[in-house]
């Protein structure tokens, strides 16, 4: 019997799975969460060292449920990019800077150059990227920057914890590093374009695809895990897109829609060289070989739905399905408001870390599931615009897996599927990421040829859910409002962000 372990960091917390290969399914998982700090206008933080503690917690807990068997391997997927800052020997000099920290926005827009490579990275970064918030980092904490020998993901701190190794993933280095993934070098010509030309060199410096051995877990972190065995440490890579491996969702035609705090969209496109724009890729070989990978999403999805819910609102989690119910029985087009999802600015099709989200229409006779309703409505908006626009682009979307913690929320996922208006499988595992890395683990033991084999294989099994058609209706009127009111609100929305910004610069004087 072959058992690998996967891992999986994230937002909220560490998830283990031990993944039994010949049975071909998860025979026990578990979670430890961890604090993020949250500070104006737009930053968010962790500390490296509470992801390994809460390993340390989740990992010996899930090896004793599944009765302590032998691990041949170990796989990794993070959050991306969630960006450490530390010294050769993997220590820590500042609070890690999450993907959603929108710090670094003026950066992103500065990397809008002309170079070979970024054509392949739709033009320019992200705000979430770890380039422009290296770029943030020299031009605003210089001393830290000076001081900074090695750069990194969350992927490539954690499997430097186990292996003693500093590696970086081929996808994880092609979508967030701006890493030419035909040539498989650096663009340290690049770098210095942007004003870091020191990046290239704080970098892991061994780039290797996913499902290549890293190297063997350390004795002494074996001891620490409970890990029984000498096993191997595969490499991973991006969480959601992990993902795509185990909805074997990695052909072309084929989306993994994963809903949580935010939404990703990943799909395949052949590597014929044509233009799509508003995405981040496509990226040539990120995922597999051959082909380009497409990410889109939205920043801001559940977590709008938290922060209404439980900061504004007030409720607690057993108030949760009271007002689920509640926004149900409240037709989409019956709330008279249209809301903007863009809490923390648009990812995909906009690309605008400056957009901000809105609700409009508000009266007196507005209550709590009205408003949850339209909150609702703006995140399935913000989802179904992102199939519309590449579908109008000629990108088949012919099969969508839904995934994440968007099936704890009923209504949201339905309003999502109808937004859409397509049948989608839903994820009977609500971490695709663990199977994602059981693939991997898979390959870099010599048991399945290649990712794309791995992955039909070991596939999680999905359910078939369909839209309403009168639902349907409803959305697809909506979203032509909704794409108005966004070319309308963009001006304002921006001038709102940037005095936001103003006003935290002075009061930090």
């Amino acid at each position: 019997m072959t058992t690998v372990l996967s891992l999986d960091i994230g937002t909220n917390g560490a998830r283990a799975g031990v993944f039994d290969v010949e049975r071909k399914r998860i025979v026990a998982k578990g979670e430890a969460g961890y604090p993020t700090r949250h500070l104006p206008p737009n930053r968010a933080e962790q500390d490296p060292l509470d992801w390994w503690r809460a390993l340390k917690r989740v990992v010996p807990e899930v090896l004793a449920e599944a009765g302590q068997p032998e691990i041949a391997a170990v796989s990794v997927a993070t959050f991306s990019s969630t960006v450490v800052i530390c010294d050769r020997a993997g220590a820590p000099l500042a609070p890690a800077i999450l993907w959603m920290d929108a710090r670094a926005a003026t950066e992103a827009g500065r990397t809008a150059v002309d170079h070979p490579v970024m054509k392949a990275s739709g033009g320019s970064d992200a705000v979430e990227w770890l380039v422009p918030k290296a770029m943030w980092l020299a031009r605003h904490e210089p001393d830290l920057w000076t001081r900074t020998n090695v750069i990194c993901e969350a992927l490539d701190f954690v499997n430097f914890r186990l292996t003693g190794m500093w590696c970086g993933s081929l996808m994880n280095a092609t979508c967030k590093w701006n890493y030419d993934s035909r040539a498989f070098r650096f663009c340290p010509d690049l770098y210095e374009m942007l004003g870091v030309p020191e990046l290239a060199e704080r970098l892991p410096q061994r780039i290797v695809p996913i499902g290549t051995v890293i190297g063997e877990l350390l004795p002494q972190v074996a001891d620490e895990l409970s890990i029984r065995g000498r096993p191997v440490v595969v490499q991973g890579g991006i969480d959601a897109h992990m993902g795509t491996f185990g909805a074997d969702a990695i052909t072309p035609g084929a989306m993994l829609l994963i809903g949580g705090t935010s939404n990703v969209h990943l799909t395949q496109v052949p590597d014929d060289g044509r233009d799509i724009v508003g995405v981040w890729g496509p990226y040539p070989n990120a995922l597999t070989p051959g082909l380009r990978m497409i990410e889109g999403g939205q920043v801001s999805a559940g977590s709008i739905l938290k922060w209404l819910s439980e900061e504004i609102f007030g409720l607690d989690h057993a108030a949760l399905p009271g007002l689920i119910a509640a926004a149900g029985a409240v037709e989409p087009e019956a709330t008279g408001l249209m809301a903007l999802d863009f809490w923390m600015g648009n990812r995909t099709p906009y690309r605008d870390a400056r957009l901000r989200g809105a609700f409009l229409g508000l009266s007196l006779s507005h209550d709590r599931a009205s408003i949850y309703r339209a909150a609702v409505t703006a995140v399935a908006l913000g989802a179904a615009n992102v199939v519309h626009d590449l579908e109008r682009q000629g990108v088949a979307i012919d099969r969508i897996v839904l995934s994440g913690g968007i099936q704890r929320n009923p209504l949201w996922m339905q309003a999502t599927i109808d937004a859409i208006g397509k049948e989608v499988g839903i994820a009977e595992d609500d971490n695709l990421s663990l199977y994602g890395c059981a693939v991997a683990s898979t390959v870099g033991l010599g048991l399945y040829p290649d990712l794309v084999a791995a992955a039909v294989a070991l596939r999680a099994p999905v359910r078939a859910a369909r839209p309403d058609p009168d639902q349907h209706a409803q959305y697809r009127r909506l979203l032509e409002e909704y794409r108005s009111t966004v070319e309308i609100l963009a001006p304002i929305l921006h001038r709102l962000a940037d005095g936001a910004a103003r006003d935290t610069v002075e009061k930090a004087r």
